[in-house]
Parts: C-alpha cells; sequence; structure tokens
C-alpha cells in the first residue's frame, strides 16, 4: 500500500511541476494546467443541498449517530459544469471524476445527524490540471438530409399543425405538391440552423485525461498543491522503507 501511494504521490506531484501554466485563448489541445477565477455556468445557479449556498461545486455526506458512533447514510457531489475565466478566455470545467480539493468546509450537527459540506464558491481562484479541448460550430458534423427527415417526421407527428400551414386548398388533406412545399420549408429552416451551429464561436473544455493522468481542481495555489505532494510522496517513502526494514529485522530473528 505504501508503495503504490508513494508512486501515486509522485506522479501527481511530477505531473503538476512538469506542466506549464496555459492561457486558455492560445492553450494546446492535451493536457494542461489553468489558473483563473471560478464563474457558474449563465442561468444555471447551482445551490449546495444543506446550507444551500451559491457555488461551483460541492460534495456532501450525512452521517446519523448510532449507539454513539457516527455512520454514514449518505453522499454525493455535484457533476455540473462552471467556468474558469482567466481574462484570456473562459474555459467550462467538468467536475466528473476530478480530484477536487478546497478550503471551503461547513460542518452542521443537528441532533443525531451531522452534515458536512466541501465546496467552491463564485470567486474563487483556481487551479486546475486534465485534458484541454476546444470545439468549434465549423467542426460538428452536421447531415442536411437526415436532419430534414427529422424535422419533416417532427411536423407529420402534428397534422393539424401540418394542415394549417401546408393544406393551402383547405381540402384537410395534404397532397404531393403541397409536401413538396413542406419540404422546401424543412430544408430552408435546416439550412437556418446549420448556419447558426456554424456560426458558434470556439469553446473550450477541460474534462478527464485519458489514460493514469490525474484531474485535479482546486482553490488552492500551485505551490501550495505541489508542496502537498511532494510531502505526502515523501511521507509515503519513509513509510515504505520502515516497512522494508521491520520485515528485514523480523526475518533475522531466531525461530
Amino acid at each position: 500500500i505504501n508503495l503504490w501511494s508513494w508512486v501515486e504521490a509522485l506522479r501527481w506531484y511530477r505531473a503538476m511541476v512538469d506542466t506549464p501554466t496555459s492561457r486558455i485563448a492560445s492553450a494546446a489541445q492535451g493536457f494542461v494546467e489553468l489558473l483563473g477565477v471560478g464563474h457558474p455556468l449563465p442561468d444555471r445557479p447551482l445551490l449546495s443541498p444543506f446550507t444551500h449556498l451559491p457555488c461551483l461545486w460541492y460534495r456532501y455526506s450525512l452521517e446519523r449517530r448510532r449507539n454513539g458512533e457516527w455512520r454514514q447514510a449518505e453522499q454525493g457531489e455535484s457533476e455540473q459544469p462552471f467556468l474558469l475565466d482567466d481574462a484570456s478566455g473562459r474555459c467550462e470545467i467538468d467536475p466528473e471524476d476530478a480530484q477536487v480539493i478546497t478550503d471551503h468546509k461547513e460542518i452542521r450537527t443537528q441532533g443525531d445527524e451531522r452534515y458536512t459540506e466541501y465546496l467552491l464558491l463564485k470567486g474563487d481562484r483556481l487551479y486546475a490540471l486534465g485534458d484541454f479541448v476546444s470545439f468549434s460550430g465549423e467542426q460538428i458534423s452536421l447531415d442536411q438530409r437526415i436532419d430534414v427527415g427529422n424535422l419533416l417526421a417532427d411536423w407529420k407527428a402534428d397534422q393539424s399543425e401540418l394542415r394549417q400551414r401546408f393544406d393551402l386548398d383547405r381540402n384537410g388533406a395534404i397532397d404531393d405538391t403541397e409536401w413538396q412545399q413542406a419540404r422546401r420549408a424543412a430544408e430552408q429552416e435546416i439550412e437556418r440552423r446549420h448556419r447558426d451551429i456554424r456560426s458558434t464561436p470556439t469553446q473550450h473544455r477541460l474534462q478527464k485525461p485519458n489514460g493514469r493522468k490525474p484531474y485535479l481542481i482546486a482553490n488552492h495555489p500551485p505551490e501550495k498543491l505541489g508542496r502537498r505532494y511532494f510531502w505526502f510522496s515523501l511521507l509515503y517513502l519513509t513509510l515504505l522503507l520502515s516497512c522494508l526494514v521491520g520485515i528485514a529485522w523480523s526475518a533475522r530473528l531466531p525461530g
């Protein structure tokens, strides 16, 4: 266990030390380190479950006291993305599967129940290490024929609306000429939608990397985080060496 913990702590420390800080506007695709200020997504407020504080992210646990001992009854964390702004641009941060480190902690006890919350708050100075992906409307794969077919199928599902729009002779049925007009209207609508999609500005997203690269989000400065993982690695190495010395000493005992 100490060997595995030492390797993991050292791996996280080296990832932080060896990855330079990037600017969102000019960051390369792939594994990056970002620094900026946290903001919620527009029109998508997030409240913590117990304290009901506006936040970017939360993790909570509910414990109940039984026979004088606290036992966990419920736990969870938010998965809603939020934004990191470094003045050069904004990047959407996906917290799913990330290790989140924060100094915002709330503990409340009510009778035999104890609530604990860890929060990231709006305006926090954030450090993030993960996989950086950029995409724009021009990169999205669009199929005119399929989208027109789907739109026509939606229109056909509402026959009264379809007749109101395209039954020009008001005979209660859509003939071939009227159906061709409906198809041309669908093609024009899909062309408009595709133009809107293509004009979407470039968006950036930070997510969990592939493989064993670390994914970290924190409201601590990188220097403090680096020291944290350095001392963790040193601690586990010391424990590992102590275990090996203990095993060697035990092996020399008689009997």
